[in-house]
């Protein structure tokens, strides 16, 4: 071989020593490398798999404690809402009673209030004092329709009426 060559000098046969131990491969430390980075990777899987589980165990946590709660506020709110429907329906239904009651207002006062005190008041004007006394006041013929009872549509629970006293407990 070339590089054993005894002709040549000291210093290449010492480099080209130094070139053959550098080029040949080590197969303890390739190996030793390898065993560190897989350890690595074990050790971060690991790590993850810790993170997975605890991410598992809050869930079942929260899935134990809060569900029932959040099951408890909807039924709540259900009868909330059961509530605030049933108000609608009063709304409505007095809107309706009222729109009525105007009509009745304005139909009796059409029918026997402005015209009788217009009329009056003309004849009385006119200086026929005889015509005016024969326009005595007429009885009103006006019925008043039947209403509504709020407590029929929402009746009332002695526990919502009443206050309750503020509770004096102490928490330890």
């Amino acid at each position: 071989m070339l590089l054993l060559d005894a002709d040549r000098p000291e210093p290449v046969r010492g480099g080209a020593r130094e070139l053959a131990v550098f080029l040949t491969p080590e197969p303890g430390a390739e190996a030793k490398e390898v065993e560190e980075t897989i350890e690595g990777l074990l050790l971060r899987l690991e790590e993850f798999c810790s993170l997975a589980d605890m991410i598992r165990s809050d869930t079942s946590q929260i899935l134990e404690e809060n569900i029932p709660l959040l099951k408890a506020k909807v039924v709540e709110m259900r009868g909330i809402y059961a509530k605030v429907d049933q108000l609608e329906a009063f709304v409505k239904m007095v809107r309706r009673h009222v729109s009525f009651l105007e009509a009745h207002v304005l139909q009796a006062e059409r029918d026997h209030g402005a015209l009788s005190q217009t009329l009056r008041k003309w004849l009385g004007s006119s200086g026929l004092p005889a015509l005016g006394n024969r326009w005595a006041p007429v009885a009103p013929t006006f019925k008043l329709p039947a209403l509504y009872r709020t407590e029929d549509y929402f009746p009332m629970d002695v526990g919502e009426v009443m206050p309750r006293a503020p509770s004096c407990q102490r928490r330890l």
